[in-house]
Formats: structure tokens, sequence, C-alpha cells
């Protein structure tokens, strides 16, 4: 293993200091970084299991103004060179830069992972070093979805086609997606593990993933014959198709010499071959594609898009609440408004409606993926909002009563779920969500229409209660044992935050510890009235409430919190069963009524807005 690592053993600052020359004289003469452009045969799969990966960059030298983007140009081994290469890669919503050092793994003086057919060309090596970085390890790459490099490599919009339920229009929707610069890659499903890349009988890999080149439709020699043709490339190279329309196969008979002349001229010979359409749809299973904006594939004509990008996370016992097959807890989800107001200019079949693809895609699960963490199952609803310009939190009845206006086809364990809609003028609530609910996971939303369009996330801050005057002090005690709430009183820590807090609320700092007669009322009074709150919400009377109800008990108390709030309270006082006793639910007012009651204290100008000096911020 000493061997395996000798070019990657040491950390990246390290390399400044020791590194005198350059790494690649290591295992090759005049190394370079890019020999006569970057293409398609300079990407050969080593040992990773990252064919997927291989598979997009493949697709991504094809498009030269997009290679570069991702491989700055004017990099190399001998001019201004420092030992260090970088790449940018799109990343939840922004363009990074990503460095590497120039050490590689190797065995024996070659490469064990990513390598150019030619021995001292070194880019596509450097490119998968990146890429590991920015997900955390080489390992992190073992294994995935050819949709997620070509979306980090464009920052595009992914879309998804099941091939033996695809439109009848797909020939055309792949034509016009190539003509835009669009990636695409397919793939076999391997039914089971036994079957991962294991052939068919015509050399087809299962569980591989493929790069989609590029298409052709030919006269045949036959009159009023036209045959329709795909080129794919495998990162693997030599294991290639061997049905009809392969290398020498007789079908190239059945087309101008000028034509076949043409087709196999455009053809790398070691890794790329062509087949009929009609057998590709009938062998592969999977279709991914990326589009580096999402045009309507229907139209030949580009259009423009406004487009909203929206961070959020589900947090278990708060606002993970699964999906539609769990009304008690769905809407506990995040939510997000969207207004459209104008409707396409070219609609089709001629009805009116506004064209939005919704894309949900879950954040950093494939760097977690060494803490054992997998990609969520996912999905979203997209519901009609009647109540226009009304931002609050829909609660648990409207979506018992209400049926979603469209929806994913589907939930899945992918990075992102993404879906084209067509929908009237009008307010909607779109509503991403986990399949199973209490898992937590941070996401990225983002919404593409056609026209203009209004968003907004749902979340509200307002401010509570005023505060009473004090004239003679008592201290708090215990709360009476109530049988019925399963309580014994309070707990030492709820009585302590009931004084301090209340302390804070009417800037009593004497610190003698006590309240004064009407602060103890006015707590006291308080208290009865969270309890009323609380029974409602305990309806098996078990002398506790669920987190995913804490929030419309806080609602019932006069606090109306942003979702940030929420998710801190049910990971601060939820137990392992997602319940939150009856002493933990009054610490929490309590505290809340301090904390609104110190906010307006200080606000002043009652604009909302406060500034504090450091002794009152330690105050």
């Amino acid at each position: 293993m000493q061997g395996f690592f000798k070019h990657a053993s040491f950390p990246l600052t390290w390399y400044f200091i020791i590194t005198k020359k350059n790494c690649f004289d290591e295992i090759c003469e005049n190394p370079q970084f890019i020999i006569d452009g970057a293409k398609r045969t300079d990407i050969c799969q080593g040992e990773l299991g990252d064919c997927w990966l291989l598979a997009a960059i493949a697709c991504l030298t094809v498009n030269e103004k997009l290679l570069y983007r991702v491989i700055p140009p004017d990099q190399s081994f001998t001019d201004n060179y420092a030992g260090i290469f970088h790449f940018q890669f799109w990343r939840y919503g922004e363009w990074i830069d990503v460095i590497v050092d120039d050490r590689i793994p190797t065995c024996n003086n070659h490469l064990v992972f990513t390598k150019s057919f030619r021995k001292n060309e070194f880019w596509s090596a450097l490119l998968e070093k990146a890429y590991a970085k920015l997900h955390g390890s080489y390992e992190a790459l073992k294994g995935g979805n050819t949709l997620e490099a070509m979306e980090d490599f464009t920052g595009g919009v992914t879309e998804f086609f099941d091939l033996p339920e695809a439109p009848k229009e797909l020939y055309s929707i792949m034509r016009k997606a190539l003509e835009r610069g669009s990636l695409m890659g397919c793939s076999i499903d391997a039914l089971s593990a036994t079957e991962q890349e294991t052939r068919t009988d015509q050399g087809l890999v299962r569980g591989h993933a493929y790069s989609i080149i590029g298409l052709a439709e030919c006269d045949g020699v036959e009159k009023d014959t036209t045959i329709r043709l795909i080129r794919l490339r495998n990162p693997w190279g030599w294991v290639l198709w061997k049905g009809p329309w392969s290398a020498n196969s007789t079908e190239w008979s059945t087309i101008s010499i000028a034509d076949k002349d043409n087709l196999i001229k455009q053809t790398v010979q070691e890794s790329e071959f062509w087949m009929s359409f009609a057998d590709f749809t009938r062998n592969f299973t999977k279709l991914e594609m990326c589009n580096l904006t999402p045009d309507a594939l229907g139209c030949d004509e580009r259009q423009s898009w406004t487009v909203s990008v929206n961070e959020g996370r589900w947090v278990r016992g708060s606002s993970a609440g699964g999906c539609r097959n769990f009304p008690q807890t769905f809407w506990t989800n995040p939510q997000y408004r969207l207004q459209l107001y104008e409707d396409d200019d070219d609609p089709e079949d001629g009805q009116a409606a506004c064209t939005v693809v919704v894309a949900l895609m879950q954040k950093g699960r494939r760097m977690q993926r060494h803490q054992g963490a997998k990609f969520l199952t996912i999905g979203f609803s997209i519901y009609e909002v009647l109540m226009c310009g009304q931002n609050q939190h829909l609660q648990k009845d409207f979506f018992l009563y209400t049926a979603s206006k469209a929806k994913c086809k589907t939930y899945i364990n992918l990075r992102e779920v993404t879906e084209r809609v067509h929908l009237p003028q009008g307010e909607y609530a779109i509503i991403p969500t986990t399949f199973e609910p209490h898992q937590d996971g941070e996401f990225i939303l983002r919404v593409f229409s056609e026209k203009k369009m209004i968003r907004k996330e749902v979340e509200t801050v307002t401010a509570f209660a005023e505060p009473v005057s004090r004239d003679q002090s008592y201290r708090v005690v215990p709360f009476p044992p109530d049988n019925e709430m399963k309580t014994e009183g309070f707990s030492l820590e709820t009585c302590r935050s009931m004084i301090a807090l209340m302390d804070v609320s009417f800037h009593f700092t004497d610190g003698t510890g006590k309240l004064n007669l009407q602060e103890f009322k006015h707590l006291w009074k308080k208290i009865k009235e969270w309890q009323l709150i609380f029974r409602r919400y305990d309806e098996n009377k078990t002398g506790c409430v669920s987190s995913f109800e804490m929030r419309n008990a806080v609602n019932d108390a006069g606090f109306h919190l942003n979702k940030q709030l929420y998710d801190i309270i049910a990971m601060r006082y939820a137990d392992e069963h997602l319940n939150i006793d009856f002493d933990s639910y009054i610490c929490c007012f309590v505290r809340l009524e301090g904390m609104f009651r110190a906010f307006n204290a200080f606000d002043k100008d009652g604009d909302g807005i406060i500034k504090l000096n450091v002794l009152e911020v330690n105050s």
C-alpha cells in the first residue's frame, strides 16, 4: 500500500515546502497538462468505480466553452508553474474554485485512477482529483449518477427519462438538446448486485454509465427509408456494442458510402460505437440529460427564464414531516410560495399556462458517505393557495382537504429530483419533503419559470406582550403536582429560567433572584394559559406533546417565529421519541417570553430593530 499512495500521502500544505520539482517528472518525461486540446480519448477509467463521472467528462469535451469553464486555460507544467492546478465547479448555486497539487496516486509509476491514452498527459487525472477533493475523498466517487457530475460541471437543470416509458418524440427531444449543448448519458439497470458490470450478449455493460456523443439521420439505400442512429461512448474503451451498426456489421451497406465514411470519421474506434435508435431504446433503461438552461425542448427557439434559488433543511421533530402518506406531520415541512401571473408566449396544445421547472437537490450527502450517510428519498408537491397574499404557514387541515395541483412523478434516492409542470396563473405553495418523516437533511430548491414570478419563503416573526411594573418581591415556587398531566412540578432548571428571564424582562438587576408580586402574578397567569394550550395538544393524556405540534402550540400562545427557531426548539426540547414533556414545554415558553420582552424593552422606536453595546449584550 505504500507504493500505491506514493504520490498522495502528504497533506496539501506540505507540498509547497518539500516539492522542489515537477512531481510528474518521476513517472514520465516531458509531462503536459493538455496535448492538442482536451479530447474524449484522454479519459480512460482506472481502478476507481467512477464511470459516471468519466461519462460526464466525456460529454463535457464535446463543448469547448463548457470545458474551459471547468478547466481554466493557460495552465501548464512549465510557464509560471507552482505545483498546483485549479478547476471550477458549480456547487449549490455558486461557482467555486478547487485547487489541487500535482500529487497523483500511482503504483509502480503508473496512474491508478483516471488516465489519458498518452502517458504524459494529465488534465483528466487532475480534474478527477479536484472533483474528489470537492466531495471529500476518492472513495466518495465510487458509484454515482452521471447527472450529478453534469450538473456540477454546468450548473444546468437535470432531467431523467425511463426509456421503456419514454415519450414518442424522444429522438426530437434529444436532437434539440444536443444542438443546445446539453449533456446526456445513459445506462442499463442492474437488477441485482450480481448483475453489476456484467455484459449482455451484445456487449453492453449493465450498471455502467455511457456518454451520448451524437445523433444522425441517414437516407437508406432503399427508396423512402430514413435510418436514425445514435453514437455512444464507453469510458472503459474496447468493450463495445456487437449488434447491428457495430464496426464491420452488414447494416453499413444500407446507407450511402458518403454517409458511412462521414459517420465512421466522427467515431473514436477504441471507445465509441453507433447503434440504431430503436436498439438504443430497447437495450438501455435510463436516459440522463442536463440542460444548460431549462429551455422547452419542444420549441425551436431559445427562451429566457426567471430563476429563484432557496436553501432550506429538514429537521427531525420540527420540519421533517415526510410525504403525504404521513398527514399528521406533512404540514410541518418547509413551504415556499410562488406567484405566477403571466402565461407562456407559446403554450403547448394551445392552452394558456405557465411553464415551471422545479428542481429539488439534497446537499452534502456524498461528502458524508464515510459517516454512513446515504441519499435520502426526496420529492415535492405543489398546491394552489386561494388565500393570495397571506404569507402564513399552511396548517394540517389545508392538506387534509386539498389535493395537490402538481407533484414529482416519483420519490427517488438521487441527489436531485426535477419536474417540468404547466400551471395556470395564481399563487402556489411548493412543499419539498423526504419520503419518510424524521430524517435530517439540507436541500436547495430551484424554481425556473418562462415568465416573471414572485417567490417567498413562508416565515414570520412578531413581538409579544407588554412589560408590567414591579413592587414587592416573591420567590417562584414549584408548580403544584398534577396527576392528570403526569408532572410532579417544575425542575430546578425551569424555575431558574423563570426567575432569570423574568428579571431580564423587567431589567431587574439587584441579584436577589426574586420576583415582585406583579411579576409573579403575571408569570403565574401565563403558566396557567400555557397549561390550557398544552392540554389541547396532549390529546392522549400522556403528559407530552409532539414536537411537530409545538409549532401550533407556540402560535396559540402568541409567539410567531421563523422556521429556524422552530427547528431549534425541536432539537433543544424534544426527547428521543420526539415528544416534549410539560416541564420542558414551560421552560421553552418562559424563555420565549423573556426574549420577546427583552427585545421590546430595547426597541425604543418600535421599528423592530435594536442596537446593543457590549455591556448591554452581556447584561
